[in-house]
């Protein structure tokens, strides 16, 4: 079964932590993926060939891989270079996603004089755009690439304030490869609804994978409760 039929109408888990965050550690996340798995995911999202090795050794399920690296002269950190590149496919994972937002990459390049490099590189590779607008989306459609995402909806400077799921849809209406729904998925609500909507599969991330960030919420409600009790006496 092709990798893209075995995440069909699926749930796909992002199991990442940054280095400033308590669980940043290849074992643990190799961990996470596991529980996902017998949770239910038939996909996995994974930051770095340490963390992919690791996860590899827990799980057979498809991996999106990505790099996260900073670049001084560029704000496109999702896989942003060649070079990022280069290490996902040796390594050796289903999908590759990266930045294809019209934010310049480093050296100043463009997303299209990116990915023409890459595709030229490894045309036999699938590759996934992680896009923030319908604009976005199109474009990558038509520089090649097998998948478009919208996991950069409300996160690059243009784009905040912009309802994912509304996005979502006017993506799926205009492009013909699938479509993968990413970012702010944070409901099983709202992961029904995109698979609704017509995309291909849903990644879900932080609601899942980040206890902190998950913490943070309940004990923001908490908090707010309590203040407005306070309030009130």
């Amino acid at each position: 079964m092709k990798v893209l039929d075995k995440m069909y109408k699926k749930l796909i888990v992002s199991c990442q932590a940054l280095e400033d965050e308590p669980l940043h550690d290849s074992y643990i996340m190799s961990k996470m993926a596991l529980a996902a798995k017998l949770g239910g995911a038939s996909g996995i999202r994974a930051n770095t060939v340490k963390d992919i090795q690791a996860i590899k050794q827990e799980v057979d399920l498809p991996l999106i891989g990505i790099i996260k690296k900073d670049y001084p002269d560029s704000a496109v950190y999702i896989t942003p270079t060649l070079e990022e590149v280069d290490e996902l496919y040796q390594e050796g994972v289903d999908i590759i996603a990266f930045d294809a937002t019209i934010q310049a990459r480093p050296g100043g390049q463009s997303f299209q004089d990116f990915f023409f490099e890459v595709k030229a590189k490894y045309p036999n590779q699938l590759f996934m755009a992680d896009t923030s607008t319908l604009e976005e989306a199109i474009a990558a459609e038509k520089a090649g690439v097998d998948i478009v995402a919208t996991t950069m909806a409300g996160y690059t400077p243009y784009s905040e304030g912009t309802v994912p799921l509304e996005v979502l849809k006017e993506v799926v209406e205009n492009v013909k490869v699938p479509v993968i729904a990413e970012g702010n998925i944070d409901t099983p609500e709202k992961a029904k609804k995109a698979l609704e909507i017509g995309a291909h599969a849903v990644v879900v991330g932080s609601a899942i994978t980040r206890p902190k960030l998950i913490t943070e919420k309940f004990a923001k409600a908490v908090h707010a409760l309590s203040v407005e009790e306070s309030y009130t006496k």
